[in-house]
């Protein structure tokens, strides 16, 4: 690849023909390319000098007590927190599957599963019976 050292536009007059085509040139010396490849290359290095100056501020910052201190107590409050999310997922995710099983459990027409329903039922109903007999005295 070369260098560019002249960029031309051609611009084609449309309002009036006695204008003609019209030739707008833009030329760029190599020095001015230079002196942008320059500018380019110190802003690279100003925004490396910014990152160090930043990274030194961070380590400067954790030296001090009181930072040390607020970070150890988010560190605890976010142990906390996960603690907490995953209890509180653990629980839905067991409601879900308990709540898929009991609508698997209902829908299905397995001999057992029929016969689980019948004696849970006969069970409720003798829970529902009354122990004595209506109208008897106790003694």
């Amino acid at each position: 690849m070369g260098q560019v050292n002249a960029l031309v536009l051609k611009v084609r007059g449309s309002v009036s023909s006695k204008f003609g085509s019209k030739v707008v040139a833009l030329r760029l010396s190599s020095r001015r390319l230079f002196r942008r490849r320059g500018l380019v290359g110190m802003i690279k290095k100003d925004l490396g000098r910014k990152a160090i100056w930043w990274f030194l501020g961070i380590i400067a910052a954790l030296q001090l007590y009181f930072v040390r201190e607020l970070l150890a107590a988010f560190a605890l409050f976010l142990l906390v927190f996960a603690v907490i999310a995953l209890v509180i997922g653990s629980l839905y995710f067991f409601q879900k599957t308990w709540e898929a099983g009991v609508f698997w459990l209902a829908a299905n027409k397995h001999p057992m599963v029929l016969a689980a329903r019948r004696s849970v039922a006969m069970a409720e109903d003798l829970v529902r019976r009354p122990i004595r007999r209506p109208g008897s005295q106790t003694v």
